[in-house]
């Protein structure tokens, strides 16, 4: 049975742009998916067409169980959506804007009131919450953006980058936020260029480039996928650095790579905490001196980098091509 959001063989073309490539994507009822990718991957694509922004050239879509292409006023009614971008009305205060959101959403005066004093509150805005929003820096713009999509808290939620833009503070209290909806049963797609976000949040992550998915799975299984642990250590002085290749050759199960800039020796390895006191006392007995010596698993900057060539990148938005309405 299809998961909440749920989409299959998905393409979408700009021009000569192929945005989306026939994309599939299954996410279980109440649980987070992470999508992961650089900028211009296709992930916005993909968000705008599971919300009924876009329509796709081919494939289907289904959101809470409604056909995103049949029905898109039923899938609305399900659904919200944070953009990379703020969308509050700059001329009413961040009290009205939530307030207005609830009654177009059919709230009672009271209870939209109501609601609207709760997220303020949640997302500590309560001091500027009667100042009109053109006056509020663009991290309390995002803020209050974030609080608009959650005033009537629906059963499933797209979030595209919504940390940008935030402070580590705030970014911490969204997470809280996030993690209290998941528990009360709202089912979140999220595309984020944090990958530490992805990793704390996503209970599966799946990994999308030129429009394609090239890989799914949870956090530790795309982190196994690009191998297990690894030894690091920066060498004192430069010229140690083949004495420094030398030894971890030895104790190594792959590729040795060096930063000669760093002064970083680098290579796969087996055998945990044990090894590593073990390499310790031979690069004493061979008169190297170290700065730093360190056992760390693969990140998901590095499955990044595996997988597509290179890091994510983070200080931009996405652009996959022009926009189409569903009308």
């Amino acid at each position: 049975m299809p998961g909440a959001i749920y989409a299959e063989g998905l393409v979408k073309t700009f021009g000569d742009v192929r945005a989306l490539d026939g994309v599939d994507l299954d996410v279980p009822e109440g649980t987070v998916l992470g999508l992961l990718g650089p900028n211009g991957a296709g992930k916005t694509t993909a968000v705008r067409v599971l919300t009924t922004l876009l329509r796709p050239d081919r494939g289907k879509a289904l959101v809470a169980g409604v056909d995103v292409l049949r029905h898109p006023n039923e899938v609305r009614r399900s659904i919200g959506l944070s953009g990379q971008f703020a969308a509050v009305d700059e001329y009413l205060t961040g009290r009205e804007n939530l307030r207005m959101v609830g009654r177009l959403y059919q709230m009672g005066g009271r209870e939209a009131k109501a609601r609207a004093s709760e997220l303020l509150e949640r997302f500590r805005l309560t001091d500027a919450a009667d100042r009109v929003a053109k006056t509020y820096s663009g991290g309390m713009r995002r803020r209050l953006d974030l609080a608009a999509a959650l005033v009537v808290s629906p059963p499933v939620m797209f979030m595209d980058e919504p940390t940008t833009g935030l402070d580590p503070r705030n970014r911490q209290a969204l997470w809280e936020v996030i993690q209290e909806l998941v528990a009360g049963g709202t089912t979140l797609l999220l595309t984020t260029q944090y990958l530490e976000e992805a990793d704390h949040l996503a209970h599966d992550i799946c990994v999308i480039d030129h429009g394609r998915v090239i890989a799914r799975g949870t956090s530790d299984q795309l982190k196994a996928r690009t191998g297990g642990e690894r030894v690091e250590v920066v060498v004192h002085e430069r010229a140690d650095i083949p004495v420094a290749e030398e030894v971890l050759r030895g104790f190594g199960k792959g590729e040795i790579s060096v930063r000669r800039h760093t002064r970083e020796v680098t290579v796969p390895v087996v055998g945990g905490a044990k090894l590593l006191a073990e390499v310790i006392r031979e690069l004493d007995a061979r008169g190297v001196e170290i700065d730093d010596i360190g056992l760390r698993r693969p990140t998901l900057d590095d499955v990044f980098i595996s997988l597509t060539g290179h890091g994510a990148e983070g200080d931009g938005a996405e652009s996959d091509g022009a926009e189409e309405e569903v009308k």
